[in-house]
């Protein structure tokens, strides 16, 4: 098993195969999400997983082509952390780091591997800056590949095409990958996965400006998964939450689909719920759906919880290098420590489901900022003596109501966008 998701995951035929099978109905394929939601067993590994916006460091308003970053990360070489390197549809560079044990070794081996990669990429004159949302240029697609064109004309008949390639193309988060752990504590692990999200969200914002403009929210990535449909990108907890199985697979049967391959992408334009197609209301490229194109429709909704065998926390902003091991150092401490996870609970309570909020105001709001210096606490007490500075700069920035937003719009203020851009993306000397 490995944590690391590609950008592109493999493709679904376009008939049954070796190991496929036609779904009979939503029911058979409610059954084969369900079995393969998570996997039983002990906590402890971290997966990560980190986009950064690429820059040209003598022209930022310059999107340096596909071609072109391909070239460069064909120069990178096996990286010492070990993780892969993909590009994002609109040019953002992701490292997914494989699994470490524990936060400590998988926040070293992500850290290595960015020096390296940022040192290859200054090389080539280009820098690659951890912010939420991309601050300048405005939202275009340079990937040439059929799943983010079909994703496009999916998003514009949706009426959400504006939002849909500001996902795609302008926003990038750190991403943190955990076990789901023993069976019998599935749906208390996941509610609070859900649970932390507004805080976290508040305490990580990172994208007070997309393209040209600030927007008036911390997080506009955040604002950006928002204005999507919630059938795809909202949380996917049922009403109870008890059993996080059903919920997914109910989740994914009233997801629309998305695209269909017949045998390339094609965009389905009309609101076609899995369901329906498992079921035959309605027959997409002519055919009833396979266990193939059932697991591919998975990889096309965007929750941000998402169970895949292990859970992939998904709303966290980019954020600068300093900040980055103590907040995966929290996100991870808050759900694998049980006294940690049991006093989280207790204090984010109160805004387990204020994702707007968080978003909009980050910890100007009272309940936020006393939810998020409850969390930052415990996560200090147990924080180790490699992390200890990291943590500080975050307790400090907690304590005084501020987020990295707040830093990078006083910086944009102070030098414009164009400065504040370089100013992130140029590697520490």
């Amino acid at each position: 098993m490995t944590f690391v998701v590609t950008s592109e995951p493999g493709r679904a035929r376009s008939g049954p195969a070796a190991g496929e099978r036609v779904l009979a109905s939503s029911s058979s394929a409610a059954l084969h999400i369900a079995g393969a939601t998570l996997d039983d067993g002990p906590v402890g590994r971290v997966g990560l997983e980190l986009e950064a916006h690429c820059f040209d460091l003598n022209d930022p308003r310059r999107r340096p082509d596909w071609s072109e970053l391909g070239d460069v990360i064909a120069t990178v070489g096996s990286l010492p952390g070990g993780s892969a390197v993909t590009v994002e549809p609109g040019g953002a560079v992701e490292l997914s780091g494989p699994p470490a044990q524990g936060p400590v070794a998988a926040i070293a081996g992500l850290t290595a591997d960015r020096k390296a990669l940022q040192s290859a990429f200054a090389e080539a004159g280009l820098g690659l800056a951890l912010l939420g949302a991309d601050p300048l240029r405005r939202p275009h697609r340079i990937s040439p590949g059929p799943r983010y064109q079909a994703m496009e004309r999916f998003f514009a008949a949706s009426h959400t095409g504006a939002a849909g390639a500001a996902m795609m193309t302008s926003t990038a988060s750190i991403q943190v990958n955990l076990d789901a752990g023993p069976r019998d504590g599935w749906a208390e692990r996941v509610r609070l996965a859900h649970a932390l999200g507004p805080t976290m969200i508040a305490i990580a914002a990172n994208s007070p400006l997309l393209a040209g403009r600030f927007t008036g929210w911390v997080s506009t990535r955040q604002r950006v998964w928002g204005q999507l449909d919630s059938a795809r990108c909202g949380p996917i907890l049922g009403a109870s939450g008890d059993d996080p199985c059903t919920d997914w697979a109910r989740y994914a049967l009233k997801a629309p689909v998305m695209l269909v391959h017949s045998p390339d992408a094609v965009a389905v334009t009309q609101h076609v719920p899995f369901a329906d197609w498992a079921d035959g209301v309605v027959l997409l490229g002519g055919r009833r759906p396979t266990t193939a194109d059932l697991d591919y429709h998975l990889t096309t909704l965007f929750p941000p919880v998402r169970p895949r065998r292990f859970l992939e926390i998904r709303y966290l902003d980019s954020v600068p290098d300093d900040l980055l091991p103590a907040l995966v150092f929290l996100m991870v401490t808050l759900l694998d420590d049980p006294v940690a996870a049991e006093l989280a609970a207790e204090a984010v309570e109160p805004v387990a489901t204020a994702w707007d909020l968080a978003a909009r105001v980050g910890l100007a709001d009272n309940r936020l900022y006393e939810a998020a210096n409850r969390c930052v606490a415990v996560a200090a007490e147990r924080v180790p003596a490699e992390l200890s500075e990291s943590m500080l700069r975050l307790v400090q920035n907690v304590e005084d109501g501020r987020c990295p937003a707040d830093d990078f719009a006083d910086q944009t203020i102070r030098s414009g966008i164009e400065g504040a851009v370089l100013q992130m993306a140029r590697p520490a000397s």
